[in-house]
């Protein structure tokens, strides 16, 4: 072998033969009295052949290295203008707007995105102080740009003060009534008026109305009068949405929620039964009870049939919950967007994303959860002692002595005493949402409550 060769340049560098100086030599003889196959060697470099097409050379991960530290620095110490630009860059893809406003309002970083507003805001996400983004009217689904740059314009002349004045000042052609419910949907109206119920069913109203005074504007009265004004707006009343159809309305127009989560609505009473957040599960040798919105749900064909990838969201973290063919045939049916699902599932540790690996054993939603762990169905109806009121309410829905009924109880208090009188068995109940309801209206929210073991 020559000086110059494998083993020559291996001894000048006082160093034993390694198989890839093979690679750079045409002669693999010395592989076979190192030990080495010459078949080890091919490997190797047709893997290092391989990893040069998509690998970064010296320059370029230097360059990212550079690029790297400048965004860090920004991040750390601008962390609003840093946040603004990031969420201006992809406004046009909702999930990674929601994705950067939760490590925005992370507490990393501690900046808060404000809801849209049409009289403050812009087209794109701008910061407001070191701690704060207002949002971008362009992230809105249904608007665009020419949209909002005509809202600007429009609002040069100063504030809107309702929809109508809105839809009376702006050019109609540009902005649509698509984008004006949009924009009510995603509470952009909030700070003129918060009943985003009422603004949308009224913009049809309010686009007539600027339409006949726009064709109105230039026509003098039969005496000579001048023209007349559309006077003040007629309000057409529409029931005000309850939280969680504001959220659902929200969501259609932002992507995400902004403003809330729907778990809010219901977290108190499911803290009771599933008491463990997502943000907090680690493995545990047992089952245990969790709880989320569903927010995305697909199926994949596996050597052990159809399986299902639930994930769930409870405000606190995302979880994706592995479900296999069996129960998911029996429970796909409580498998529903947007909806609640209570989980009993197995934690373990997943060694190949570091994380925790969650594997369905049962699936409940809030009304077989509530007819699984409520104990008793308690009202305080104080002042409001009218058994044949509450014989209505909840008549219809008697269970009778079936062992799947929940208890009544009757909750009494005097100026000297007070106690709790059980109903008989036959005045079991199914939990019902509607039935509950009824009786919140009647008794008020806190007068009905749900007695968790």
């Amino acid at each position: 072998m020559p000086s110059d060769g494998i083993v020559g340049r291996a001894a000048a560098e006082r160093r034993p033969v390694y198989v890839t100086d093979a690679l750079t030599h045409p002669d693999y003889s010395v592989l076979t009295a190192q030990g080495y196959p010459v078949e080890l060697a091919n490997k190797l470099f047709d893997l290092m052949a391989m990893f040069a097409e998509y690998g970064f050379n010296k320059s370029h991960t230097a360059a990212y290295a550079v690029v790297t530290y400048q965004t860090a620095w920004l991040k750390a110490h601008y962390p609003a203008e840093f946040m603004a630009a990031t969420l201006s860059s992809d406004m046009d893809d909702t999930d990674k707007v929601e994705l950067f406003v939760a490590d925005a309002q992370s507490r990393a970083n501690g900046v808060r995105v404000l809801p849209p507003d049409i009289n403050t805001c812009g087209y794109r996400f701008e910061p407001v102080a070191d701690d704060a983004i207002r949002y971008g009217l362009g992230a809105i689904k249904g608007t665009g740009e020419s949209a909002v740059h005509e809202i600007l314009r429009a609002r040069e002349a100063g504030p809107f003060t309702c929809l109508f004045d809105f839809c009376a000042r702006i050019d109609r052609r540009l902005v649509g009534r698509r984008t004006i419910e949009a924009l009510v949907r995603a509470g952009a109206f909030d700070s003129i008026d918060p009943d985003r119920a009422k603004l949308l069913a009224n913009v049809g109203r309010a686009i007539d109305t600027a339409d006949i005074a726009e064709a109105q504007a230039d026509q003098a009265s039969l005496f000579g009068d001048g023209p007349s004004g559309p006077g003040a707006p007629q309000w057409i009343p529409a029931p005000a949405w309850s939280d969680r159809q504001r959220l659902l309305e929200e969501k259609s127009a932002l992507g995400f929620f902004l403003t809330g989560h729907l778990f809010a609505g219901c977290a108190d009473e499911v803290r009771r039964f599933a008491r463990t957040p997502l943000d907090r599960l680690a493995p545990a040798p047992q089952p245990i009870w969790i709880a989320g919105i569903v927010a995305a749900q697909s199926t994949r064909m596996t050597r052990r049939g159809k399986m299902a990838f639930v994930t769930l969201d409870d405000g606190t973290a995302k979880v994706e919950v592995s479900v296999f063919n069996e129960l998911f045939e029996q429970s796909r049916h409580l498998i529903q967007g947007d909806e609640l699902l209570v989980v009993l599932a197995k934690v373990s540790q997943d060694d190949y994303s570091g994380g925790v690996r969650v594997i369905a054993e049962r699936m409940l939603d809030l009304a077989g959860a509530r007819a699984e762990f409520a104990r008793a169905l308690r009202l305080s109806i104080n002042g409001n002692a009218c058994g044949k009121r509450l014989r209505e309410l909840i008549g219809e829905y008697r269970a009778g002595a079936e062992a799947s009924g929940c208890p009544v109880e009757i909750a009494y208090r005097n100026e000297v005493a007070s106690c709790v009188v059980r109903l008989p068995d036959e005045w079991r109940v199914r939990l019902q949402e509607t039935m509950l309801d009824e009786l919140r209206e009647w008794l008020d929210a806190d007068g009905v409550e749900l007695v968790y073991g």
